[in-house]
Parts: structure tokens; sequence; C-alpha cells
């Protein structure tokens, strides 16, 4: 008896490398996805930081009343609250303080995210009236 050598793939190496490829595929599919989600999670929180700076940048000191705002900017909700930080016995001449709070809220894929800046401001100078600045 002769027997004869094919030479090509059997019918099961096609069906293993079929099912080795597939697996691949869904692996990679799925990694590109998790890759564009989080770009998307990196864009918006960028976008929030950049709004709380922005709300900082608005002020160099504190009213004496503190500083207590909400609003909403670019898709994302935000509020500043302030109180008075107790930095101990104060020196004379010293400038009381202001811990300041900079929440910037958003919803991502139906989640709520967050990003909260705290600061220390000074408080404004009461000003006299008909004294120079």
């Amino acid at each position: 008896m002769t027997r004869r050598h094919s030479a090509g793939f059997t019918l099961l190496e096609l069906l293993v490398a079929l099912a080795v490829m597939g697996m691949s595929l869904g692996l990679l599919y799925r990694a590109s996805g998790a890759a564009v989600r989080n770009v998307g999670a990196i864009e918006q929180l960028q976008q929030a930081m950049l709004v709380a700076q922005s709300l900082r940048a608005l002020h160099d000191d504190v009213p004496q009343l503190g500083w207590n705002a909400t609003g909403r900017s670019a898709g994302h909700d935000w509020q500043v609250r302030s109180a008075p930080y107790d930095a101990g016995s104060p020196d004379a001449g010293q400038v009381p303080l202001h811990e300041v709070q900079i929440v910037v809220r958003w919803e991502d894929a139906g989640k709520a995210r967050a990003f909260e800046l705290w600061t220390l401001l000074p408080e404004q100078r009461a000003s006299v009236p008909g004294a120079a600045p």
C-alpha cells in the first residue's frame, strides 16, 4: 500500500487556526474600544480641570462674607464654596485666609464624575473710603 501525502492543511488545522484568529480579533476589538473610551474620559476630565482652574483664576482674594457660587460651563456643573481657614493664632497684620473648594461635576457613560480643587486664598482687605489704593 502506498500512502499519499497531502500538501494542504487538514480541516481540523483550519478550524483551529480560525478559532485562534477569531479570539485574537475579539481581544483586539475590546482593547481598541477600551482605549477609545479612555480617551473620551480623559478629555472630559481635562475639560473639568480647565473649568476649575478658570474659576480659580477669577479671584485673587475672597470677600469677607466668603465666595459661594454655582453654575454651568462647557457641559459641566460647578460649585464654589469657601470658609474661613484657621491658621492658628494670627500675627499682627496677617491677612485672614479662606479655604476654597471648587467642585466640577459631569456625566460620563451614565456615571457621575467629579473633580475637586482646593486652595487657600487671602481675604479681601476692607477698603477705607477716601484712602489711596
